[in-house]
């Protein structure tokens, strides 16, 4: 198999595709019945390991999501099984209240993420946006879970659905190795158009990790991908989340045709003209 290209992260390498765990964890962005569907396929370690074990075959070697049980013992059994490591991105939704009971509980969390292997820890886009300042242009205390989670040994970052995390941190120095943003052609749950977030993307100091390329599959593979790699850097990152081994293997050939601008050499649909 071709190995997917790569990039760097706080001298960290990292594939460009990166392993989303939406379609593992239940959260479709359509309706409940889809998210049910979602958690009965992925009720067992076996099935979350199958999956990853297809995107190991082409060096994707990075998961990024919450600490959920099904995640990461089925991380542990596909390493088991593969003998090949794996980079665990960890997105915990933390209590960043203003007091000594919620940093306590907020060090807990990351103390679970530094338990399970995690390389890197990415506050969720829930919590680390109350500390925004509009006003200043600042994430007030920010600097205080940065450490938390440098002292855990794992590489600060942000979930930054809101834009303007990216510019804050950037302006101010906070201690963030890379960023989460949404990224995709239809503008899906995206807070500004889809041209101001290129243009942050393209000025960020760091690397990004773009997600929902695929606008939570409101668009096909072939056009989401084919946008988001042609419009991102070399050194940014997309996650993509996927069902079955099959579709593994599908958006990895729309991604290397995206970025070697020829014909994806994959079946078509059936009744496609």
């Amino acid at each position: 198999m071709p190995m997917f290209p790569r990039t760097q992260v706080a001298g960290i390498s990292l594939p460009r595709m990166l392993i989303g765990t939406n379609w593992v964890l239940g959260y479709s962005h359509t309706t409940s019945s889809a998210d049910k569907m979602i958690t009965r396929r992925f009720g067992s370690r076996e099935a979350v390991s199958e999956l990853l074990e297809a995107y190991l075959e082409y060096g994707i070697d990075a998961v990024m999501g919450p600490g959920e049980a099904v995640l990461t013992d089925g991380i542990k059994m596909a390493e088991d099984r593969t003998g090949k490591s794996i980079t665990y991105i960890y997105t915990p939704i933390m209590n960043l209240g203003d007091s000594a009971a919620a940093r306590r509980e907020a060090e807990a969390v990351v103390e679970e993420g530094e338990r399970v292997g995690a390389k890197f820890c990415l506050i969720h886009h829930s919590s680390v946006e109350q500390l925004v300042s509009k006003l200043h242009g600042t994430m007030d205390r920010l600097p205080d879970y940065t450490d938390m989670i440098r002292q855990h040994g794992m590489i600060p970052g942000l979930s930054a659905h809101m834009p303007e995390l990216i510019v804050y941190a950037d302006e101010n120095g906070y201690d963030v190795e890379t960023y989460i943003q949404i990224y995709n052609c239809m503008g899906f749950l995206m807070q500004i158009e889809v041209e101001g977030v290129h243009r942050i993307i393209w000025n960020a100091k760091k690397p990004v990790m773009t997600i929902k390329s695929m606008a939570a599959g409101r668009c096909s593979p072939f056009v989401g991908l084919t946008f988001s790699w042609n419009s991102i850097r070399p050194r940014d990152m997309i996650a993509v989340g996927c069902m079955t081994p099959e579709e593994v293997h599908e958006v990895v050939e729309y991604s290397h045709a995206a970025m070697e601008r020829r014909l994806p050499e994959l079946k078509g649909r059936k009744h496609q003209y």
